[in-house]
């Protein structure tokens, strides 16, 4: 047999027995996906806004995807990051979602040193308390992939 074939009748194969990859468009089948533990680094984007609609989506994609019983996620916001929780508090349509999130268990983390350095008060940031905050943003980075959380980087 050549390699080829060996290939294609290995596709067709996956294919009868539903283990393929082609899942597009489709939801995963139950157990597809282990329990995941991933931090996301919200550092801003060039296009505001919309990098951080990218953001929210790609988080709700994930928690689709795995399931809220599944998956646990956390978002360490720092340097540029921050404007998504100052926008939040202009615009229903982000504060929406960021709540959507929340109540789905994704946690949102703000770095403190951010705060400090660019004397921005908490407060005038959507849906930030006091336990939201972290110490430093890339040393949370850090712990949380020491704690064998997977690191995502939109």
């Amino acid at each position: 047999m050549t390699t080829v074939f060996r290939s294609l009748a290995l596709a067709v194969l996956l294919a009868t027995l539903g283990m393929g990859a082609a899942h597009a468009g489709s939801e995963a089948p139950a157990g597809y996906y282990a329990n995941q533990k991933v931090v996301y680094h919200n550092g801003g984007g060039p296009d505001g806004v919309a990098y951080f609609k990218r953001l929210l989506g790609n988080l709700r994609n994930h928690v689709d995807a795995v399931g809220k019983d599944h998956v646990e996620i956390r978002v360490v916001s720092l340097g540029d990051g921050l404007a998504l929780f100052q926008a939040a508090a202009e615009d229903k349509e982000l504060a929406g979602r960021i709540d959507a999130l929340k109540a789905a268990g994704v946690r949102f983390l703000v770095c403190a040193n951010t705060l400090r350095e660019r004397k921005i008060d908490r407060g005038a940031l959507y849906a930030v308390g006091e336990d939201d905050i972290v110490p430093s943003g890339v040393a949370e980075l850090a712990r949380l992939q020491g704690m064998g959380f997977a690191y995502i980087h939109p």
